[in-house]
């Protein structure tokens, strides 16, 4: 299969809702080189409606010129986890869009399986619980911020099943960000 590569920004407490509170530490050049070193193995990309509904128009508009990642997010294959987007409406929002309906974890499998070079994921809290509850996660790359939200949605909220993950890297951001990124263990 291949495999399935997830990046999220989050708090200390696990807040990943509406990241723009993570605009004060600024954009550490080392961390796009990061996430782009998560993109460049990946063949396509997986999204939750809400997160596609942000990128679309965000990175469609974007070029190279304005932003390394650009070709990356345009050019891909981009497959949407929604029950509510069909195919028509996929493609004419950000090309090389498809719908895969309502989320079925055997469904996603046969996409991950599709690209030998795996699949990023970005965001899509709910499609990322999802994924990690069915072990469809290999990589989990989490951006966590010094900084305690108190209130939000949470990557972990009470009731996630148990679950013992393996470090496989960790590093510090001069911003005070730190990058740790693990597998199943």
């Amino acid at each position: 299969m291949g495999a399935i590569a997830v990046h999220e920004f989050v708090s200390l407490d696990g807040v990943f809702e509406d990241p723009s509170w993570t605009a004060p530490y600024g954009f550490d050049p080392e961390m796009g080189d990061d996430i782009g070193r998560i993109t460049r193995a990946s063949d396509a990309i997986l999204l939750g409606r809400r997160t596609f509904e942000m990128f679309a128009p965000a990175w469609s508009q974007r070029t190279a010129a304005d932003d390394p990642g650009a070709p990356f997010f345009n050019d891909s294959p981009k497959a949407v986890v929604s029950g509510t987007l069909d195919d028509d409406a996929a493609e004419s929002t950000w090309r090389n869009s498809r719908s895969l309906g309502a989320y079925d974890a055997e469904r996603i499998r046969e996409v991950a399986d599709g690209f030998s070079g795996g699949v990023y994921v970005s965001g899509s809290g709910s499609l990322v619980r999802a994924l990690l509850a069915d072990g469809l996660v290999d990589a989990l790359h989490l951006f966590v911020y010094p900084e305690v939200r108190g209130t939000g949605a949470r990557l972990f909220p009470e009731g996630t099943a148990p679950a013992k993950l393996r470090l496989r890297h960790q590093y510090a951001y001069d911003n005070g960000v730190l990058h740790l990124q693990y597998a199943s263990a």
